[in-house]
């Protein structure tokens, strides 16, 4: 996959560059859907947004996506696109159930792969492997955690991998995207390889409504706001808040650290 750049020939058009995919029409199984997936426009279950400047967008299909453990040798079927993730989606066809299911994709991966069961799995592309069975400087992605060891939580965006740096009896520290080290235990299982769909980072949507098709509404600056809506509101004609940049909820936005 390649990025796909539009002639500019108006405004929506310029500067603007996408993933090019299979021109190949991809309906989802309707076995493995969910229907349609819920837009709640970023309020919880009682209602108050929030997740600010969400809502509208286009219909979306949820796909069942397995992240665990496999138990029978499946074939890659087809890359699909999945409206619910930035990351390309594998549709896997069980040769000893004869059944399908859909699993997150690796990059690199092609179709007619084979991906084995987990116990039974060699050093390839998409098989799934606890982290003392993996080489160091090894990329993986789909790891799970202490408490859902073979459950694919953590690195599941498009392009992201954890590296393997270091490994011992009883621990293995991984670096992950974001340059954070953690410790994990070595019964944990990965996905080797990286996330499919690596060129996402490079896209440029190139117009407003290709924003609004994805579920997002324009966003308002703070000093445009009243008081009771942004620290940074109200004031007698422009104001340019009159205090450090800050979050709607009064915390410091630029610099300072947050994490504990």
């Amino acid at each position: 996959m390649l990025l796909k750049t539009l002639k500019p020939i108006n405004s929506s058009s310029r500067n603007t560059a996408l993933v090019r995919f299979s021109k190949k029409k991809n309906n989802p199984l309707k076995k493995e859907t969910k229907g349609i997936s819920k837009n709640p426009s970023g309020r919880n279950h009682t209602g108050k947004i929030t997740s600010f400047h969400r809502g509208g967008g286009h219909k979306r299909s949820f796909r069942k996506i397995n992240f665990g453990y496999l138990n029978d040798l499946n074939i890659v079927e087809n890359i699909e696109y999945d409206p619910n993730r930035s990351a390309r989606i594998l549709r896997l066809f069980s040769i000893d159930r004869k059944n399908h299911i859909y699993v997150l994709g690796t990059d690199n991966i092609k179709v007619g792969n084979l991906v084995r069961p987990n116990n039974k799995s060699a050093l390839r592309l998409g098989n799934r492997k606890n982290l003392r069975d993996i080489p160091l400087g090894s990329m993986v992605h789909s790891l799970g955690t202490q408490f859902r060891p073979n459950l694919g939580v953590l690195q599941r965006s498009a392009g992201v991998f954890a590296q393997i740096i270091k490994k011992s009896t009883d621990s293995c520290m991984i670096k992950l995207n974001s340059g954070n080290i953690i410790c994990l235990f070595p019964h944990i299982s990965a996905v080797i390889g990286s996330v499919s769909n690596i060129e996402h980072r490079h896209k440029n949507l190139g117009k407003a409504g290709r924003k609004r098709w994805l579920n997002f509404r324009p966003r308002v600056r703070g000093v445009a706001m009243n008081p009771i809506d942004h620290p940074h509101g109200g004031g007698e004609g422009k104001s340019s808040g009159g205090r450090p940049s800050v979050t709607p909820w009064a915390r410091p936005a630029h610099g300072k650290k947050t994490k504990k």
